[in-house]
This record gives C-alpha cells, structure tokens and sequence, in this order.
C-alpha cells in the first residue's frame, strides 16, 4: 500500500541498497553471523514486494564485493548457498511479477553452481518488463572501471573506435551496467558513511541516504522513510536552486 505521505509522481527511477550490517545484528543478539544472512534474506524478498509495488523499475543490491573474499570461507561459503536457495525459491515470484533478473560483476569466480543458477534465471526472466532486479556479485567499482578502460583501449588500438570518439557514453557503453540509468538514490545500511567500491560512475548524482537499521530490520517502513528523504532533497545537477524552479 501506498505511503499517504509519498509522492508517486517523485520516486527514482533506480535504487540501489549496500545491504550491510547482518553479521553485527547477529553479533548484538548473541547469534551466529549465518543466522544475520538468512534472516538478511528476508529483508530482500519484503523490499523487492515493496520496489515492485511502488512501481520502481529499478532496484540494484550489493549481495558479494570484490572485497568479500576476504572473509571467513564457512561464511563465503554460506551466501553462496543462500545466493542459491534465493534464486531458486524466489523464481516463480519473478515469473509471476514480471521482473528480470540482472547480474553486475565477475561471475567466472564464483563457484559453479551460483553460476549455473544466474544464468538459468536470467535467461528464463530475460523479457520481463515491470521492474529490473540487479545483483552485484564479486563487484567492485574499480574492477569494473578497470574492465572498462582495457576494453576501450583494446577497440582503440584496434581501430573499431577512434580516440577522439571516447566520451562518456562510450564510457556507458561498456559498463556492467550498460542498460541500466544510473542510480538516483543510494541507501546503505548500518550506520556506516562509505560507497565501499559500488557503482562509483553511476552514483555520480546519485542522492545518498544512510540509515542505522542493520539490514535485517530493514523493512518496507524504512524504505519509504528513505525515499520521503529523498523527495525533500533538490536535485540540481550542477544547476542553481533558481535554475531548477524557473
């Protein structure tokens, strides 16, 4: 249902969320760190209802960094199992809904049968339209610039683009996120103040909201907290305050 205090007519287009804090909610209840992950789970399946209910085409969600290798492997181990479950137990929710599952990073690392599921899942859900859900796996920001700048330069020396040509949207061309605008509202939870290496060319003007709800409490209430947040921000890109409300 529709926040009475909302303005359908305001919302962003793209969301994307830094799902943080599931380990420290497990920690402060006495839990295992596994536990904060499934429970985590739930949080993405109550605000990918409400994205879609809010009639947002766009939801992009941090589930595994570049970086995340570091932790301990029981613990890597267990979201790739989760990774799994999720996508197996949600897909006829996606069918049913219309959306298109949408995957951002380095795939070939991860182990087979997460692959094997993402590619059956995005296949199967590749022509629906409503609403595009992106899951960033072994992403970084920087690996893809990195991946973006070999590539550009591989098409230069090759002579299939010409150096003078190289703009931004070249740039757009070439990015994981290619066929998604770029993000208009980034949410991270937990209380931590950092973008962590997450789509730092597509949240160029994007606005930021930070909230101390861990992950797992973060609901569909918390949400629409966020995005009354952002509908009491102006947006200027570059402009003046007077050149927006002319």
């Amino acid at each position: 249902m529709m926040n009475n205090n909302l303005d359908k007519d305001n919302l962003p287009k793209h969301i994307a969320i830094i799902m943080d804090g599931n380990g420290r909610w497990a920690a402060k209840k006495g839990l295992d760190r596994v536990l904060g992950h499934n429970i985590g789970v739930e949080s993405v399946q109550e605000i990918v209802e409400e994205t879609l209910n809010l009639n947002i085409p766009y939801l992009t969600l941090y589930a595994f960094s570049t970086d995340n290798w570091s932790r301990p492997k029981d613990e890597i181990g267990t979201l790739m199992k989760l990774l799994v479950k999720y996508l197996k137990s949600e897909f006829d929710k996606l069918i049913k809904n219309n959306i298109r599952l949408n995957t951002i990073g380095d795939l070939s690392a991860l182990p087979k049968a997460v692959q094997n599921e993402v590619k059956r899942v995005s296949g199967k859900t590749k022509n629906n339209k409503k609403m595009v859900l992106t899951i960033a796996l072994n992403y970084g920001a920087r690996e893809e610039i990195e991946y973006v700048v070999k590539k550009i330069a591989s098409e230069v020396k090759n002579n299939t683009i010409s150096l003078e040509n190289v703009d931004q949207s070249i740039i757009n061309k070439h990015l994981y996120t290619r066929n998604l605008p770029d993000v208009d509202l980034l949410i991270r939870t937990s209380g931590e103040q950092r973008v962590s290496n997450f789509l730092l060319w597509q949240i160029a003007y994007a606005e930021l909201y930070f909230t101390k709800v861990y992950w797992p409490d973060f609901g569909k209430k918390d949400l629409q907290k966020a995005l009354l947040n952002y509908q009491n921000r102006e947006r200027r890109f570059g402009k003046t305050s007077e050149q927006i409300n002319v």
